[in-house]
């Protein structure tokens, strides 16, 4: 039977285990905004890691939000892990029968599934001491597993959050995973169809939509782009924000800019963000000669993007698989024309031809097609592509800007939906946003508790 969370005078309502694969993540903004939101609250939230933490950017200031990371492992916890697996045996041995006996994982994923089983103990043992009530994950990859056997170990229930990769394409033992959590936040519709189609057996009522958000009170420059302002000659700026990872598909990108060289596009393409396919597409850019138009800038810090939505006109993404990602909601907020794929989650933010553009998931002609349609609008009808002469200002560009910003701010603000999240959250554990600071005085719990009944 799993322990539920308690109200216990004189304490904050709960203590809530927050896990992720690596905390704090420069790419990740928006684990360290869902923590400071339910301390906001009156939670008392254990942020955890699987992996070393990288870099500053979420500073605890008081001494009850302390934080664990599994790594380094030390020795004598690993022990006291194996230990607790032997000593509780019985609350694991679904899931040990389930990685070994069932599914149709391979042997390495199954054995991979033993390690973080033993890695589970491990973060139970770290919790041991805080009197942990709930455990939330953010992503569905293996820290998913861990969080899951440490919930059991511990006796208390979990939750976890899914967002695009980690439940299209690496769903391992996905079913285990939605079968024993509590609830389950996704953050597009998109993705809850499609955990309710996949996974019959989920009861709708516990996959939860809650969106992401970006900042959306900053004014946007829709009327009227770079381009408009400093003359028809001035070469359109492309820009790409997003870690080189093969699921972001950066080699499509640049092989459309070959194309638009070759179709005469004037352009200057800049792409943000760092990871393993950096040389990879550092020797695509240099086969295809477009060291003069294509630029890969790496890490660009958080408080400089701002400069580089400001310089672009149009902001592509080209990735193979999405929840709904940040850097179009940015990218909108600052009213800037974007295209992107028309998959999973994405057409709830990008709507064609009112907030921005799709196209076909893998055709390059499509891509680049999109590309000539606004060059059309933003050039003179007399300088523009003559296939695609009769389309210019058809479709007035700044009516998308300004649908792309409306669209963020009604829709996709940060403020808006940190807010939801946190409602979602404490009503799903059975409690209230507004119960759960408690005075020690007991006269002013009762005094407390009166004016909340009314």
């Amino acid at each position: 039977m799993v322990r539920e969370p308690s109200l216990t005078p004189g304490k904050t309502l709960l203590t809530v285990a927050y896990f992720a694969n690596q905390f704090p993540s420069a790419v990740e903004p928006y684990v360290g905004d869902e923590i400071r939101e339910l301390r906001s609250r009156g939670l008392r939230v254990i942020a955890g890691s699987a992996r070393k933490p990288q870099g500053a950017g979420f500073a605890t200031t008081e001494s009850d939000q302390v934080s664990v990371t599994l790594h380094p492992l030390r020795a004598w916890l690993l022990l006291r892990a194996a230990l607790l697996c032997l000593r509780r045996r019985r609350r694991i041995q679904d899931l040990v029968k389930r990685l070994l006996l069932a599914g149709h994982e391979s042997p390495l994923q199954r054995a991979k599934g033993l390690v973080h089983t033993l890695l589970g103990a491990y973060y139970a043992v770290l919790l041991e001491d805080f009197g942990v009530e709930h455990i939330h994950v953010h992503h569905g990859y293996f820290g998913s597993w861990i969080a899951m056997v440490a919930a059991r170990l511990l006796d208390v229930a979990f939750s976890i959050t899914l967002h695009g990769s980690d439940l299209l394409l690496h769903g391992v033992y996905l079913d285990t995973k939605l079968e024993n959590c509590r609830f389950c936040f996704t953050v597009s519709e998109y993705n809850r169809q499609y955990i309710l189609t996949n996974y019959p057996n989920i009861p709708a009522g516990k996959i939860l939509v809650s969106r992401l958000g970006v900042d959306a009170s900053k004014p946007a420059q829709f009327l009227g782009s770079r381009i408009d302002s400093q003359g028809t000659n001035s070469a359109v700026s492309l820009l790409s924000v997003g870690r080189l990872h093969p699921v972001k598909d950066h080699a499509f990108l640049v092989r459309a800019c070959a194309q638009l060289r070759a179709l005469g596009y004037d352009f200057e393409g800049r792409i943000a963000g760092d990871g393993p396919e950096r040389r990879t597409l550092q020797r695509l850019i240099h086969e295809h000669a477009l060291e003069d138009h294509l630029v890969l800038l790496g890490h660009v810090p958080r408080e400089q993007l701002d400069s580089l939505y400001q310089r672009a006109d149009v902001v592509v993404l080209t990735s193979r698989s999405e929840g709904i990602p940040l850097a179009l909601m940015e990218a909108m907020a600052h009213g800037k024309i974007v295209v992107a794929p028309a998959i999973t989650g994405i057409p709830e933010l990008v709507v064609p031809g009112k907030t921005g553009f799709l196209y076909k998931p893998g055709s390059l002609q499509d891509f680049v097609g999109q590309l000539l349609l606004i060059h059309s609008q933003i050039k003179p009808p007399g300088q523009c592509d003559p296939r695609y002469r009769a389309l210019s200002f058809t479709m007035p560009l700044d009516w998308v800007r300004h649908g792309a910003a409306v669209q963020v701010r009604n829709n996709f603000d940060r403020r808006t939906n940190l807010n939801s999240f946190a409602e979602k959250f404490i009503a799903e554990l059975g409690t209230h946003s507004r119960s759960i600071h408690c005075h020690e005085n007991p006269l002013l719990q009762q005094i407390q508790l009166s004016v909340q009944r009314h």
